[in-house]
């Protein structure tokens, strides 16, 4: 998890998943930069990187900190074991309330990538403003910009204040011809998993509607920024509910609102998404890779190494990607697909390639 704070407590944090090789710290953009590098960078126009915390599992401290060297220990949070984000967000508003008992804060995912940085920057001033004078749990929905199954929805009332509006309802991943309908409707927005609320805010919807994970992460409250932190972590956080914070919370709650946003936003979790926000060539193919050499390509997305040459013919709308010792060749129309295949290869043994 990414957070920041800003000179007025402000807190921004992103969500990472267990993952030998997690997409964060990849330079997916080729560009010598990992996302969560990325990521950090642009929140720097938000706050200053003292007011910058990740939450991230125990196993990945040392490449956050080999990612982010700018980070102290205290600004790196440690989960012991997946429990989704509930617990982790739970935990972080109360590690943050410690420091400062008024600071707002930002969820933000790191592995998004955000391609017009002002606009983002006036967006989330604009949200900040909002919970920083209202009671309020807010959520940056993303105007879609064509129908999306891999993304949730955010139904919004049309009446709104200052560009405010008030969420009527969220809705899973839909299938093609419901996710059409979202788009043509225009009262739908993508659900980008950006939060913005107050600490005090957040920590009182969790007392209502997630009063088990409350209870149980409350009881650190004299051991958050301390050196007793981790213990306590490590043997109270396993013992919260497994899930997330959408469903703990942001369904639950009645008020909770969104800001319809467009800044240029990609949700990299996908490999379509990297394809669409990527440059292409005469045949439509987004290519990161020196030595490639392709005849009759088309549509496809392909990522090699540096120093691997790729030889391709007769391919339309693929994925091909090479890292480090997995390679990967699939349907670009059915990446949805691919999470279960991960699963099966993880439950046949082969954990050491996810």
């Amino acid at each position: 998890m990414l957070q920041l704070w800003q000179e007025e407590s402000e807190v921004v944090s992103g969500l990472e998943v267990e993952n030998p090789r997690p997409k964060q710290f990849l330079d997916i953009l080729g560009i010598g930069k990992s996302l969560i590098r990325l990521t950090f960078e642009r929140f720097l126009e938000v706050c200053p990187k003292e007011n910058i915390f990740i939450v991230t599992n125990k196993m990945y401290k040392d490449l956050v900190k080999e990612h982010l060297p700018e980070l102290t220990d205290n600004q790196i949070l440690c989960e012991p074991s997946r429990n989704n984000t509930a617990p982790c967000v739970a935990y972080t508003c109360f590690k943050l309330e410690g420091l400062e008992p008024d600071a707002n804060i930002i969820i933000a995912p790191s592995d998004h990538i955000i391609l017009d940085q002002p606009a983002f920057v006036k967006t989330v001033n604009k949200g900040l403003d909002f919970v920083r004078n209202n009671e309020a749990l807010l959520t940056l929905g993303i105007e879609p910009t064509h129908p999306n199954t891999g993304y949730g929805y955010i139904k919004f009332d049309s009446e709104n204040t200052d560009g405010v509006h008030k969420v009527a309802a969220f809705t899973e991943k839909p299938n093609l011809e419901t996710a059409k309908a979202f788009v043509e409707e225009g009262t739908y927005l993508w659900n980008g998993g950006i939060f913005i609320w107050n600490a005090k805010t957040i920590l009182k919807s969790f007392q209502t509607n997630a009063k088990e994970i409350y209870d149980i992460l409350e009881k650190g409250k004299p051991f958050y920024n301390t050196p007793e932190e981790q213990n306590f972590i490590d043997e109270a956080y396993p013992t919260t509910p497994s899930i997330s914070v959408d469903y703990a919370i942001m369904e639950k709650a009645e008020n909770v609102y969104t800001i319809p946003s467009s800044f240029g936003w990609s949700d990299l979790g996908t490999w379509g998404s990297l394809f669409i926000e990527s440059d292409k060539d005469e045949n439509n193919n987004a290519i990161n890779g020196n030595e490639v050499q392709i005849e009759d390509v088309n549509n496809c997305l392909i990522r090699m190494p540096k120093d691997k040459l790729l030889v391709a013919k007769g391919l339309d709308d693929y994925i091909i990607i090479d890292e480090d010792d997995v390679l990967l060749i699939y349907p670009k129309s059915k990446e949805q697909e691919i999470k279960k295949v991960v699963q099966g290869v993880g439950a046949k043994g082969g954990k050491k390639y996810l």
